[in-house]
């Protein structure tokens, strides 16, 4: 009974807890640990992740769209920007790598043209998150991790089911947790100005789970705590410091990490 009083509850319930262990190391598997390790970084909203002065919504959206894709790990993947007004649904080409899929030195030796006689894979933005960098980027990034989970052609444990899901963690795997933080959750309150509905993406991951992934990233690479939390909304810090902490006395990241040093 006292033993019970004196031990903390669980930041997120256990099956929450394995599907994200067992999708990370799944993501370790299927797109490349070494990049992850040597490569990845915890990628900010901050000048220093995007700097320069834009003078359009145009260049805006192209700016981000580069800055994200190279954080990604996908600089050399024939995806390309488009205006709202151009876009098409479109099929995938089939592409085929060499030194990986992701990272610089990946790079595309193949592709199926027999697709609407196009390689390029198509992406665009939503204009009104312009003045909301933040889920304009982790929106870049949705697209992004479902892009490279449809070419990997491995399904995420769970099945198609739980594919959002995966997308949300892909890319808290590949560095950008703490905007897919910021963002999992809009406050409708307050001014009406403050809040778009048409701006605010749409999160597979609720915050706490988000939170959770961005922990074990940062615990996994070795990122100190407060290097994160300065970067959070201020009400997901607590969460934050309770995830990492949680993590340290995880037997499962553990096992991660050697899965990481293979």
């Amino acid at each position: 009974m006292l033993a019970n009083i004196f031990t903390p509850s669980p930041y997120i319930n256990q099956y929450a807890k394995g599907w994200i262990f067992d999708t990370f190391t799944w993501a370790l598997t299927e797109f490349d640990a070494a990049v992850f390790m040597q490569d990845s970084q915890l990628i900010l909203p901050t000048n220093k992740f995007y700097p320069g002065k834009v003078s359009s919504i145009e260049e805006m959206a192209q700016s981000v769209f580069d800055h994200t894709l190279k954080y990604a790990g996908m600089q050399h993947w024939p995806i390309k920007l488009v205006a709202p007004d151009k876009y098409q649904e479109h099929a995938l080409p089939k592409l085929s790598f060499t030194g990986g899929m992701r990272g610089s030195q990946s790079q595309v030796i193949n592709t199926d043209y027999t697709v609407n006689n196009n390689s390029e894979i198509l992406v665009s933005y939503n204009p009104a998150q312009i003045n909301q960098p933040q889920d304009l980027v982790a929106s870049f990034v949705q697209a992004f991790a479902s892009i490279l989970i449809a070419q990997r052609g491995v399904l995420p444990p769970g099945g198609d089911k739980l594919l959002p899901q995966a997308v949300d963690l892909v890319a808290a795997f590949m560095g950008f947790g703490v905007m897919f933080a910021n963002t999992a959750y809009q406050f409708k309150g307050g001014c009406g100005s403050c809040y778009n509905k048409y701006a605010n993406r749409q999160s597979a991951l609720v915050e706490k789970e988000i939170i959770y992934c961005l922990a074990l990233f940062a615990t996994l690479k070795k990122i100190p705590g407060r290097h994160v939390t300065s970067h959070l909304k201020a009400h997901l810090r607590k969460d934050f410091r309770k995830a990492l902490k949680e993590l340290k006395r995880d037997n499962d990241t553990k096992q991660l990490r050697l899965l990481t040093k293979q």
